[in-house]
């Protein structure tokens, strides 16, 4: 299993508890850590979330936690379900910001926090 702790100027940012899950990336896709995601419903595979993706998707739900590339097919990937991370680590996806995301985690009931720093 692997593990994240805080560290200045990283993606994690609080002392929240850290919780990660495995999660399938859909393929097709180069992720960098910190990409935020959402789950496809007919799937239960996650992309980058776009806010009108119409497919699940569109509602962010994790934080990838280390970089993917997809290309080759679907991969297994670790992510973050619960921490506080720094907005600007994080990649969105088309219509999302630092605020949105935060608004859908809180509305969603997530461990993870958006947390805007300096």
């Amino acid at each position: 299993m692997n593990t994240a702790s805080y560290a200045p100027n990283d993606l994690i940012v609080s002392d929240i508890p850290v919780t990660t899950r495995t999660v399938t990336i859909a393929s097709g896709q180069v992720l960098d850590r910190g990409a935020v995601l959402g789950e496809i419903t007919a799937s239960a595979k996650h992309i980058l979330s776009a806010a009108a993706a119409g497919d699940g998707s569109e509602t962010p739900d994790c934080v990838l936690a280390f970089d993917v590339d997809a290309t080759g097919g679907d991969v297994q990937a670790q992510a973050y379900f619960s921490a506080g991370v720094a907005a600007d680590k994080l990649t969105f996806g088309d219509g999302h910001d630092a605020t949105t995301v935060e608004q859908a985690f809180r509305r969603n009931g997530s461990g993870l926090y958006v947390r805007q720093l300096g």
